[in-house]
């Protein structure tokens, strides 16, 4: 699978990875074996990052992430993980001691000196404009705890907030085909910068895989279930934001776009893939099956331009009003 590259750090990822939030928690039950298998499958098929975070199962994933590597030294992955969410979300609690501390938690949980990219984690708004925040990401630079670090954000302003500032090497942003707006202006102060993509939430929390119908039922323990209203986190977080009953419909036609032989969920990760500045898109797996199947996106032709003009033409009519106000 091709490899694209951030420019600030040097780092290079697939330009498919696997996001590992449905490995720790918030999706459901995938036990100790069926998660070691998703990364197996992953790597076999040419992903080179994994995005993870300290909050996801309180470290389960980034410590299901340390035992798989540790059966394959052959690999070289570069694993991506996030910090600050499991603190009160308040701009006091981003200082250097906190990052510290957290930081050490994530380094005993990966079981590494050093972490390839530690990833703010969606923080409040106020702390992309704090100097002392980023000052404080210099120093576990310059201690060696981490090797590069990047931001997680909501909205594209925070995303341009933060990639203004010189430290940062990567934005990682929810970047679909029902979530275009980052399209407009992140994208390509990104590419100006030379601050790599982490595209997000690519299939819109399943949405874009056109499995769903407004009779769906997902766990009680599934953010899919207790979050579509944002009431434990950001609402764009699940479904992108898009209102379900309309998420579905707009999946349907959707899919009928998706060419032969390539699945819906593939369509969603090569149009993200295709679009001039991203670096990587992060879709979950929870199977191996849909691990082989999501890096497969990695490696199809180029969607045609009927193709895009058609997707772009059911975000006009579909979704656009209802995400691009709020993020």
């Amino acid at each position: 699978m091709d490899e694209r590259e951030f420019s600030r750090s040097g780092q290079h990822a697939s330009v498919v990875g696997l996001g590992t939030w449905q490995l720790g928690a918030d999706w459901g039950d995938v036990d100790d074996k069926d998660a070691l298998a998703v990364l197996e499958a992953a790597a076999e098929s040419g992903v080179t990052f994994f995005d993870t975070a300290d909050v996801y199962g309180d470290g389960r994933s980034e410590e299901t992430i340390a035992t798989f590597l540790r059966s394959r030294p052959d690999l070289h992955v570069l694993v991506a993980t996030k910090m600050g969410r499991r603190a009160d979300q308040v701009p006091e609690n981003y200082v250097l001691d906190n990052f510290r501390a957290w930081n050490d938690r994530s380094r005993r949980n990966l079981g590494v000196d050093r972490l390839d990219l530690v990833q703010l984690h969606c923080p409040p708004t106020p702390v992309y404009s704090s100097d002392e925040v980023f000052d404080a990401l210099d120093t576990l630079v310059e201690e060696e705890r981490i090797a590069a670090y990047g931001v997680s954000v909501e909205t594209a302003d925070e995303a341009l907030t933060a990639i203004a500032r010189p430290g940062v090497a990567s934005v990682q942003i929810i970047l679909n085909p029902f979530r275009m707006k980052p399209l407009q202006r992140v994208l390509p102060a990104a590419r100006e910068a030379g601050v790599g993509i982490i595209a997000r939430v690519p299939l819109a929390s399943g949405l874009l895989s056109g499995k769903y119908t407004k009779d769906t039922v997902f766990a009680q323990n599934d953010h899919r279930t207790f979050n579509r209203h944002g009431e434990a986190f950001d609402q764009g977080e699940t479904f992108s934001g898009v209102d379900y009953a309309t998420g579905v419909e707009a999946a349907a036609e959707f899919s009928a776009l998706a060419p032969e032989g390539v699945s819906p969920a593939q369509l969603a990760l090569a149009w993200i893939v295709q679009q001039p500045g991203v670096t990587t898109v992060i879709p979950g797996a929870r199977s191996p099956e849909q691990a082989r199947a999501n890096a497969a996106a990695g490696k199809l032709p180029p969607l045609s331009p009927d193709t895009l003009a058609a997707i772009t033409d059911l975000y006009d009519r579909r979704i656009r009003t209802q995400v691009e106000s709020r993020w």
